[in-house]
């Protein structure tokens, strides 16, 4: 589903400031129906790897692809949901016409548009305040409703980038069964976050990156073995201390 090979990327210099190496030499793969939890500190190259995959920036070297066409192939793009870190919606619209907009991209009728809609709104508490300007929503109902807005077209691969930030805790749970119930349907999901807990819960696959480099990708528990503890967060800390003495 996504392969990456050897993929690099630098920041150029900017006035006052280096060059910034956010990638160095970057392998992975993805299988269809798996779950990808990427993780790492801040710095870490999570955001551009997400970028790279979503074509808003490209490598400078190495190749990147999905569903084996080239990620720059625009037809991906109906078969990629995309939730970014911060949801930012133009003022005066609703989620409903955030809907029909998209809905419409991914090349659904209206009457698809107002089916999938009214059931995926209602599955994140959203149908109440739907004529409501997406302005008005606190910023976890923001979130959930640019993940409604990433569902809409039904896409295989799912890319979504800290989906449970700015969720209280009713918030959090409600998004992971959503994501165990797309798990069931088959969905294919990278995801990336800073709550480990979500990643041990939804991660079939596990990838940490640090400083642009990759330190392990393997199962929650194949870290867990290699790093002699019980818990991702244990683990993880102990992966990126013994960074620290290379």
């Amino acid at each position: 589903m996504i392969t990456y090979t050897d993929v690099c990327k630098t920041y150029p210099k900017e006035f006052g400031s280096y060059a910034n190496l956010a990638m160095k030499n970057v392998s992975f793969s993805l299988n269809k129906g798996e779950t990808v939890g990427l993780v790492g500190a801040n710095g870490a190259g999570k955001s551009t790897c997400i970028h790279l995959l979503m074509d808003f920036i490209r490598p400078d070297s190495g190749t990147i692809s999905i569903l084996g066409q080239p990620v720059t192939n625009a037809i991906l793009r109906k078969s990629i949901g995309y939730l970014p870190e911060i949801a930012t919606f133009p003022a005066n619209l609703t989620v409903l016409d955030m809907l029909r907009f998209a809905g419409a991209s991914c090349g659904l009728s209206a009457t698809e548009i107002k089916q999938r809609s009214e059931s995926l709104l209602n599955e994140l508490e959203l149908w109440a305040v739907r004529k409501r300007p997406l302005r008005s929503y606190s910023k976890g109902m923001q979130q959930r409703a640019s993940l409604v807005v990433a569902l809409i077209g039904d896409p295989e691969l799912l890319i979504l980038d800290e989906p449970m930030s700015g969720l209280d805790p009713v918030g959090r749970e409600k998004i992971i069964a959503l994501i165990n119930h797309l798990q069931q349907q088959g969905k294919t999901i990278l995801f990336c976050s800073h709550v480990l807990e979500d990643v041990h819960r939804l991660a079939d696959h596990l990838l940490v990156l640090h400083k642009g480099v990759k330190l392990f990708d393997g199962s929650v528990t194949q870290l867990c073995v290699k790093q002699q503890v019980d818990s991702l967060t244990s683990a993880f800390l102990a992966l990126i201390e013994e960074q620290s003495y290379v």
